[in-house]
């Protein structure tokens, strides 16, 4: 199992950097972060810095999407960052929360999205792609690698990764949605002739190591509220109780009266009341090093690839050391 960081680009940007680089001493191998340009720092810049000062840490962002930038922009800016580090590059992509809504735009559209992965990805790799009807191609790129991974949770996006992306991210460590989720991409990827196994599968969640169980999940209630915009989206479009999305998601979303992006994905967010402890419990991982260790061989063996450590709370540095000495190296085979 592979592990990543995941985190906000406050200023100041060298704490960012500085936070990556420990987590590369730490075993980990993927640096994320978000992408909302009003909420934080642009992050491509700082990426370029991150991998200045790794070795090997492959970075990119959870996630960006179609309308922020241009496609082309997006796409030679992941081409130039690979050409000066060599290929050490993911794209994360989703419909758009918080970069969009913010901004005053709604998320995309899932036909949009899902040409957004094509063009990037090719663009990014040197091939010629259409751009709203223009054939495109970045003349300059040679032996460029771009890997989209695309977020998801409803049943069409999670059909969409199927289809079209090399990895899918899950923002949430539930075994029973991840084993739920992970089964509707893959039978999508087989039903449109791909290999399922060739995707990779990521989770994405808070973890916060620690004996005081209270205080972990007023840290890591946030994430809670997070997730609820984008179940919100999916309550609003197949109805709560419309079979085609599990009701161990939507179910806690009843008492969630609207949402604050001005303290999206942190601590002490006061959209997140609604936000019980169970679902704190189910949807991040909290606890001693063991109860880690557990949660993560669980999700293993549903087919989980990469774990990736959302670290928006009080204890960043002992959270990523305790990783690094205790819990990485029980799951690295």
């Amino acid at each position: 199992m592979d592990f990543g960081l995941v985190l906000q680009t406050d200023r100041p940007a060298s704490r960012v950097v500085g936070l990556m680089r420990r987590a590369e001493r730490n075993g980990f191998r993927y640096g994320w972060t978000f992408d909302s340009a009003v909420l934080w720092q642009e992050p491509f810049v700082i990426y370029s810095q991150i991998l200045e000062h790794t070795r090997k840490l492959i970075v990119g962002p959870m996630v960006t999407n179609p309308g922020t930038r241009t496609w082309e922009v997006t796409a030679s800016t992941f081409a130039t960052l690979n050409d000066m580090f060599g290929n050490r590059t993911v794209c994360g992509i989703g419909r758009g929360d918080s970069a969009m809504r913010v901004a005053g735009r709604r998320p995309h559209t899932l036909a949009r999205l899902g040409e957004a992965i094509d063009v990037i990805r090719d663009l990014a790799e040197g091939r010629e792609a259409l751009v709203d009807g223009t054939p495109v191609r970045i003349p300059w790129v040679t032996e460029g690698r771009l890997p989209v991974w695309m977020a998801a949770y409803g049943p069409k996006a999670l059909a969409l990764a199927g289809r079209k992306a090399d990895g899918f991210i899950l923002q949430l460590a539930d075994p029973f949605l991840t084993r739920w989720m992970v089964a509707a991409v893959r039978g999508a990827a087989e039903e449109a002739g791909r290999d399922p196994a060739s995707i990779t599968i990521c989770v994405a969640a808070p973890a916060y190591v620690g004996d005081d169980l209270a205080h972990a999940r007023e840290q890591c209630r946030w994430f809670g509220g997070m997730v609820g915009n984008h179940v919100a989206d999916l309550v609003g479009r197949y109805g709560e109780y419309s079979g085609l999305v599990p009701e161990a998601l939507t179910s806690y979303i009843k008492e969630r009266e609207g949402y604050d992006y001005s303290h999206h994905g942190r601590t002490g967010n006061r959209s997140t009341d609604f936000v019980p402890d169970e679902i704190v419990d189910r949807f991040c991982l909290l606890g001693p090093v063991d109860a880690h260790i557990a949660r993560l061989r669980e999700l293993r063996a549903i087919g989980v690839d990469q774990f990736a450590l959302y670290a928006m709370h009080d204890a960043q540095e002992s959270t990523i050391d305790a990783y690094g000495t205790g819990i990485i190296p029980a799951l690295t085979d």
